[in-house]
């Protein structure tokens, strides 16, 4: 008689405790919103539970393990807010910054921060705290169409080695980054040493 197998008992799965010190442990690396630590705590127990599927946990164990863990994970995010570990709107103000002074567009930036987990709002109040409004925000828009005219060798950046690029290409690369026609043509009109002094100015304001 073949003696029958106990089932496998499977890893550990995480615990709340566990997944604060993950919490802690990811916030001391990277900046985040508190939607993105969600996500990533989410992943942590998914990953839990391809583990112990391959070590042939029953799938109903395994579910309800996930379900009272996922529970656990909304109020954990709420404590690393409350501890100031987490702040959309700073960590907006911060992206939007940097973003900007990499070569991306307003439109970009808001695009970004919005799969980043920042609501509307808070994405808009970030963009004019550290871009500014009107005048201020169209030159900071216009400096980081410049970074992306620099990057890319266009207009007052062309190598004299490289052939001219064909004008509405070279539009549509702007477009696709989230830059107006104004903004793109603005940029490409610029004289080096000009778009140079722009570029450093925003990026030293």
């Amino acid at each position: 008689m073949v003696e029958e197998k106990a089932p496998a008992a499977g890893p550990t799965p995480p615990t709340a405790a566990s997944l604060r010190e993950a919490a802690l442990a990811h916030l001391a690396r990277f900046a985040t919103t508190r939607r993105n630590l969600e996500q990533v705590l989410s992943r942590r127990v998914r990953r839990w539970g391809l583990r112990a599927q391959k070590a042939g946990m029953a799938p109903e164990e395994i579910r309800q393990v996930e379900a009272a863990l996922l529970g656990e994970i909304p109020e954990i995010a709420a404590g690393m807010e409350a501890l100031g570990a987490v702040d959309d709107a700073q960590f907006a103000r911060s992206r939007a910054r940097s973003l900007t002074r990499s070569g991306r567009s307003r439109r970009a930036v808001t695009a970004h921060l919005v799969v980043k987990g920042v609501d509307g709002e808070t994405a808009q109040e970030a963009l004019e705290a550290s871009l500014g409004a009107g005048e201020e925000a169209q030159q900071a828009e216009l400096a980081a169409a410049l970074v992306l005219a620099r990057k890319r060798g266009f207009g007052a950046f062309r190598r004299p080695d490289r052939p001219e690029r064909d004008p509405m290409k070279v539009l549509a690369v702007f477009a696709r980054n989230g830059f107006s026609q104004g903004t793109a043509t603005q940029a490409l009109a610029m004289e080096r040493d000009e778009a140079e002094d722009l570029i450093l100015r925003f990026r030293s304001a």
